[in-house]
């Protein structure tokens, strides 16, 4: 299987299916609830492919680089940026589109706790936690560089300590936020986590990438999927999520707000502002 072919049925059908939907339910008037429309959806969305594409794409060609894992160069198309094929970045843009759609989905027809978040206690809990495990991952990583013992360990690492960037901000931004929203939030992580992980495995086993064992623990879920895939859809489909729930979320304005005593953030909030959604 072609990653291409990859690429059209296990993300193409299921966005088309999606946008469908979206397009059905604002026609008939069913559309995010008042506590998930900041700004307008599909703006919040394009801005994630665009932070997602720029974020993932040194980290990944770093990947291939030292053969963490490789593709079949009979099944890409050759066209080749730096060490990945051009396949690679058409995902970095389709799994958020994917992921943020289902998302909408789901916020449109679950119930939203009526309750505005408020808990900096929680906020500061969680982000206390991801940076102490951000912290131990990192150091492994470290340690994988030139201990034997840890090379099992430098594809978990590398993708954890990368992930959990931005996942402290995001939790340190509003942790209490995504609790509100956690029927929401937790739905779409775990749908197209298990949709994704499902779909790797059957491009694995067609051998359209391959996993590096030694740089894996090679732990593999039903005999095909190497655990360190399963991590790779979590966290993503874990940051595409928590960023579309905090942007669209009512709370997130005035906190927003407060950060444009630091000039360095002001460009950014005016634009924020200008894109607000009106409706």
């Amino acid at each position: 299987m072609t990653y291409f072919v990859f690429l059209g049925l296990f993300l193409g059908i299921p966005i088309a299916i999606l946008s469908i939907i979206t397009v059905i339910d604002y026609n008939r008037g069913r559309w995010m609830p008042k506590a998930l429309h900041s700004f307008k959806p599909y703006v919040v969305m394009l801005a994630l492919c665009a932070v997602a594409f720029i974020y993932t794409t040194p980290w990944d060609n770093y990947l291939v680089a030292t053969n963490v894992w490789w593709y079949d160069i009979n099944l890409v198309s050759g066209i080749i940026f730096g060490y990945v094929p051009i396949e690679e970045y058409t995902f970095f843009l389709v799994q958020p589109i994917m992921t943020a759609l289902l998302f909408l989905l789901l916020a449109r027809y679950l119930p939203i706790n009526p309750k505005p978040a408020d808990n900096t206690q929680v906020r500061k809990m969680s982000t206390f936690v991801a940076g102490i495990m951000w912290l131990i991952f990192t150091v492994i990583l470290i340690l994988s560089f030139s201990n034997e013992t840890f090379r099992p360990l430098t594809y978990l690492a590398l993708e954890l300590s990368w992930a959990l960037i931005p996942v402290i901000i995001q939790l340190a931004f509003g942790a209490d936020i995504l609790w509100r929203h956690r029927n929401v939030v937790f739905l779409t992580i775990v749908i197209s986590t298990l949709y994704l992980s499902w779909a790797d495995a059957i491009a694995i086993g067609s051998g359209t990438w391959t996993i590096d064992p030694e740089q894996s623990l090679n732990w593999l879920i039903d005999g095909v999927l190497p655990l360190e895939e399963f991590i790779f859809f979590l966290i993503t489909n874990t940051l595409v999520t928590l960023g579309m729930t905090l942007v669209l979320a009512e709370e997130s304005q005035p906190r927003a707000l407060a950060l444009e005593k630091y000039a360095i953030l002001r460009p950014v909030l005016r634009r924020l502002r200008e894109t607000r959604a009106t409706a």
